[in-house]
């Protein structure tokens, strides 16, 4: 029977990628010069956290990390940031958390959307993604189609399709 698997996954190697030309950037232009910043990526937790002398600064880091990782084909919404917290030497700092995966809740909004569309589709949760299967491989293409197009807050990714 035709399935697929709905998904939320980062690619960390395109992170690392779009956080060393944050760097890089940040480092050559000319309102940074003189000032504490630094960003630091933990792979294996899947943070980031940004050291910045102001908000001003912080703000512009935020802009870059979100063009630098839309250059990377890595969809920002992948991005929670948390509110800044003021440093010893006066500084922000804040750190960044990647959404992995689909939560519950969201994960039953879907279900609820897919059995909404009348298409002859199941869909199950499975940890944290959701798997769809169906006869004709148009229904799964259409529930694609939908899932494309509704508003989750999170990027979709479709893989493991089998017809």
């Amino acid at each position: 029977m035709p399935s697929f698997d709905v998904v939320n996954k980062v690619d960390l190697q395109e992170v690392d990628n779009a956080v060393n030309n944050v760097k890089k950037e940040v480092e050559t232009r000319y309102d940074f010069r003189g000032t504490t910043t630094e960003i630091s990526l933990d792979k294996g937790n899947k943070r980031l956290s940004i050291l910045a002398a102001d908000e001003l600064k912080m703000k512009a880091v935020a802009e870059m990390l979100k063009t630098h990782f839309l250059r990377r084909k890595v969809d920002p919404q992948v991005l929670e940031f948390k509110d800044p917290e003021p440093t010893s030497k006066g500084a922000l700092k804040r750190e960044v958390i990647f959404k992995e995966g689909i939560e519950k809740d969201l994960a039953k909004k879907m279900v609820k959307d897919i059995k909404a569309s009348k298409l002859k589709v199941q869909a199950q949760i499975q940890d944290d993604q959701l798997r769809v299967t169906g006869k004709k491989l148009d229904d799964l293409q259409s529930v694609i189609a939908m899932l494309r197009d509704g508003n989750y807050g999170i990027p979709l990714q479709f893989v493991n399709m089998k017809s």
